[in-house]
C-alpha cells in the first residue's frame, strides 16, 4: 500500500505492523504519539521525510516478501486480547521484578551515579503504576469488550456497564499510557540514551539492556491497544 506523509503513525503502525520494527530504529514514537502525522513526528525527530518514507517502504514490501504480515486489525477482539495478555502483560509481570532487582545491585556498587538513582525511581514508580494498570484492564475493561463483541456477533443489545459508554475506561486507560510514555522517555533521558559509562560491570549492561527490551515491548503493547484495540472497539460501540 501507499504511505503517505499525511497519514498518522499510528495508522502507519496498524496498517503495516512491520512498519513499527523501522520506527523503533528512527526514534518515532508511534504509540502515545500514534496521533501525530508523519510529517509531524519527522519535523519532531529532525528527519527527513522523503528518507523516511522510504524506509518505511522497504520495510512494508520485505513484510510482503517473507509473508511476516501479521495484522491484528484483521483478528477478533478477543484474539488481540489474548494475545496482548499472554505476550505483553506477562512480560511485564515478569520484567518488572527483574528489572528492580537489578537495578538495586547496580545501585548497589555504583551508587554514587545520579542518574543510576534517576533510574532507580523511575522504574520503581513505572512499575507500581503498570500492576495497577494490567489488572483494571484484565478485570474491568478487557472482560466488558469481550462481552461487547460477544453481543454484536450475536446480534444482542450490547451488555450494561457500570461506567457508562465504553470510552471512559478507555479514556482511563489511555492516559495511563501517555504517563508510561513519559516514564520511557525520562528513562532515556536520564541515561542518555542508554549510553554506558566507562567503567559499566556486566550488571550494568545487563540492566540498560534490559531496559530496553523493556521500552520495546511497551511500546508495542501501547500501539496494538491505542492504535488498534480502542479504536476497533470505539467503532464497535458507535455502529450498534
Amino acid at each position: 500500500m501507499t504511505i503517505a506523509s499525511t497519514q498518522t503513525v499510528g495508522e502507519i503502525a496498524a496498517q503495516l505492523p512491520n512498519c513499527t520494527r523501522e520506527f523503533e530504529r528512527l526514534g518515532i514514537d508511534y504509540c502515545c504519539g500514534g496521533n501525530r502525522t508523519l510529517d509531524q513526528a519527522c519535523v519532531e525527530a529532525k528527519l527527513p521525510i522523503n528518507d523516511v518514507l522510504e524506509r518505511l517502504k522497504q520495510s512494508a514490501e520485505s513484510a510482503n516478501a517473507t509473508g511476516s504480515t501479521e495484522n491484528w486489525r484483521q483478528a477478533s477482539l478477543a484474539e488481540l486480547i489474548a494475545n496482548i495478555n499472554a505476550t505483553h502483560h506477562v512480560f511485564v509481570r515478569s520484567e518488572c521484578p527483574r528489572i528492580q532487582a537489578l537495578t538495586d545491585k547496580v545501585v548497589g556498587v555504583h551508587g554514587k551515579n545520579p542518574e543510576l538513582l534517576q533510574v532507580q525511581e523511575i522504574f520503581n514508580a513505572l512499575s507500581e503504576e503498570l500492576t495497577v494498570h494490567l489488572m483494571k484492564e484484565e478485570q474491568i475493561l478487557f472482560p466488558y469488550i469481550l462481552r461487547m463483541e460477544e453481543s454484536a456477533v450475536a446480534g444482542e443489545p450490547a451488555p450494561p456497564s457500570m461506567f457508562g459508554t465504553v470510552m471512559n475506561p478507555i479514556g482511563m486507560m489511555m492516559r495511563e499510557h501517555d504517563g508510561a510514555g513519559e516514564a520511557l522517555r525520562a528513562l532515556r533521558l536520564a541515561t542518555h540514551d542508554y549510553t554506558l559509562p566507562a567503567e559499566a560491570c556486566i550488571s550494568y549492561r545487563t540492566l540498560y539492556q534490559a531496559l530496553q527490551g523493556f521500552e520495546a515491548d511497551l511500546h508495542q503493547h501501547i500501539h496494538k491497544e491505542n492504535n488498534i484495540l480502542f479504536p476497533r472497539v470505539a467503532a464497535m460501540e458507535t455502529n450498534r
